[in-house]
């Protein structure tokens, strides 16, 4: 996975507010152990808690240079929402449509958000009420040492890609309609999982092909096989029968948000190979 070195990376599109107080100091998820399983069985690569009206301040953007990006994690984030975001505008405009951008915010800890005040253990999110992706770098780790996935540049970007899957699916009126509250291995909660690891996998297959809209250069220009499979496997690793037979021992599909390992890198796949947002359709 290999960026061009000489792009220009827009950093308004990330925030750092690493080293921030959540207004309040309560946060929806505890941390140590009880709250790292809360994590790994409800919210995980999902979209926020419920709405409280509690948003951060506006802290300065992420600086960066396109040229590190293969070698400092926080650069690489800017550079793969870039690309995402590039993907996604133009895949708009082709179809006679308008993308609105989203942000995503880097924290630590604990952060407020439109969606109600959330820690680290909730994991990577997307909240509809401010329209932003929050993401604690620390996560990265965590999904190597704890979830068992062979990690990798192209996990992190999965993960990313993921979260904007959401926004795809905010913009589209998917998740207000998806809201029910229910669980288990057919619900809508699951379909809306894996139609995100599908939008992912749609990005992956036109990263290298869509050109930045500053340079007319694609901002990633490699992307090989392996990474692709470091995809997959993260895709895989955070399916919840994979993380209940982990953390509780048994596998219990009433209870399941996010959809199978098998369920999650079949749809990421699906996205890769067909390259079609429309192809995503996991309701029918």
């Amino acid at each position: 996975m290999r960026f061009d070195d000489d792009a220009d990376l827009d950093t308004s599109e990330v925030r750092d507010v690493r080293g921030g107080r959540v207004p309040g100091g309560k946060a929806t998820v505890g941390g140590g152990v009880v709250g790292f399983i809360a994590l790994v069985l409800g919210l995980l690569l999902g979209v926020g808690p419920e709405q409280l009206g509690l948003a951060s301040g506006d802290p300065e953007p992420v600086a960066t240079s396109s040229s590190a990006a293969r070698i400092e994690q926080s650069c690489r984030i800017v550079a793969v929402v870039n690309s995402v975001q590039d993907f996604w505008r133009a895949e708009y405009e082709r179809r006679g449509g308008r993308y609105g951008d989203a942000r995503t915010v880097v924290f630590t800890h604990r952060v407020g958000t439109a969606c109600g005040p959330a820690t680290s253990a909730v994991g990577p999110f997307y909240c509809p009420g401010d329209r932003q992706v929050y993401l604690d770098l620390g996560f990265f780790d965590e999904l190597r040492t704890k979830f068992g996935s062979s990690g990798g540049p192209f996990a992190q970007a999965y993960v990313v890609a993921h979260e904007y899957g959401h926004h795809v699916q905010n913009m589209t009126g998917t998740l207000a309609r998806a809201q029910d509250g229910r669980a288990g291995a057919n619900s809508d909660a699951v379909r809306v999982e894996l139609q995100a690891d599908c939008y992912a996998g749609v990005w992956a297959r036109h990263a290298t092909s869509t050109p930045d809209e500053k340079t007319g250069r694609p901002l990633l220009t490699s992307l090989t096989e392996a990474d692709i499979r470091d995809g997959l496997d993260a895709a895989a690793a955070v399916g919840d029968d994979r993380i209940q037979e982990r953390f509780q021992g048994r596998v219990t599909p009433e209870n399941w948000t996010h959809g199978s390992a098998a369920q999650r890198g079949e749809w990421f796949a699906t996205g890769f190979r067909t390259g079609d947002m429309a192809r995503c359709n996991t309701f029918r």
